[in-house]
């Protein structure tokens, strides 16, 4: 009888050890849940504040999953417009990264780069083109070496893309009227020469009397101006033919051809688009062209170029302006 009752408090009391032992595993689980979430709560505040996002792909499957975002946030969809699927991700991309970006991709797939690593463009759902630095790596394998689990991080850099552009743009324009600058018209010469079998032209235009005009009227009238001259000959000209400003009321037009025929009817064309008045800032003045004109070959030096339509552009200036000359 001792015995049985000594069993059963020996019983008891294990039982109670293991009760307290189980409602302390609970307490520590609960206290990891609770750490783990502050953690994710902490790593989700610093991936947002540098807009990274973290991404896992199921490589059997194809499926997709973001860990700290919600699926096509970045491109304006929610899950039920767009498929967290390689797929979707593909059929996003820009027309013009998709093969390459896809062969990268499937290239680190297939064993043959250490990691996936691109800067390319996605189009976002209202239209606009996003910016993306996407890099990744296959973290598991299956007992055969076939790639199971791919992760990696996808941030949005369209501002930093956008201001880089910018500078780029900046670099090669004229800030008053956007047409090309001296350094970007001089590789556009380099460029014409290996383009072009048979050479080009270039056109020196200088407005005649804009000096007298500018200041009698003042700087903001001569801005305008100078816009809209620099509007009115690539409205003429098109996208083709690349015109700049080199400063002040100085124009140089490059164009694709050295036809004698074509360069005196560009030039008459042009001063054709002048022959009326201009209304610039309620004012009414009759804008001259002095165009001086060489041809170039393809071991012609741009300088020399310049040089010569610049003479010809002065003789037609001493000559009664609004006019053109070719040099011979």
């Amino acid at each position: 009888m001792n015995q049985a009752k000594t069993e059963q408090a020996e019983l008891q009391k294990m039982l109670g050890t293991l009760e307290q032992e189980n409602n302390q595993l609970r307490d520590d689980q609960a206290e990891l849940v609770r750490q783990n979430a502050v953690l994710q709560e902490k790593l989700n505040a610093a991936l947002d504040g540098t807009g990274l996002c973290l991404w896992e792909q199921h490589i059997p499957s194809g499926n997709l999953t973001m860990f700290n975002m919600e699926w096509g946030s970045l491109l304006g969809y929610t899950i039920d417009e767009l498929a967290a699927h390689v797929d979707s991700w593909k059929g996003n991309l820009h027309p013009e990264d998709r093969d390459w970006v896809v062969a990268n991709f499937e290239d680190h797939v297939k064993g043959k780069t250490d990691s996936y690593q691109v800067t390319h463009r996605m189009l976002h759902k209202d239209g606009s083109v996003s910016w993306v630095s996407d890099r990744g790596r296959i973290v598991e394998f299956d007992a055969h070496g076939q790639p199971i689990r791919m992760m990696g991080t996808h941030i949005d850099i369209t501002q930093e893309k956008r201001y880089e552009l910018g500078l780029a743009e900046l670099a090669h324009k004229d800030p008053l009227t956007g047409l090309l600058n001296r350094k970007a018209l001089m590789e556009a010469f380099e460029l014409s020469k290996l383009q072009l079998g048979a050479g080009g032209a270039l056109l020196f235009i200088d407005l005649d009397d804009f000096k007298a005009n500018n200041d009698h009227y003042g700087h903001k009238f001569g801005d305008s101006l100078l816009i809209r001259i620099a509007n009115t000959l690539t409205s003429y000209l098109g996208s083709t033919t690349d015109i700049a400003r080199l400063g002040g009321d100085e124009f140089v037009v490059l164009y694709p051809s050295k036809s004698r025929v074509q360069l005196e009817t560009v030039a008459n064309a042009m001063l054709q688009l002048f022959a009326q008045p201009l209304n610039i800032e309620n004012h009414s003045i009759k804008v001259g062209l002095s165009i001086g004109i060489a041809v170039f070959g393809k071991n012609e030096l741009f300088s020399d170029v310049y040089e010569q339509a610049d003479k010809a552009m002065y003789q037609v200036k001493r000559q009664g302006k609004n006019c053109f000359k070719l040099c011979s």
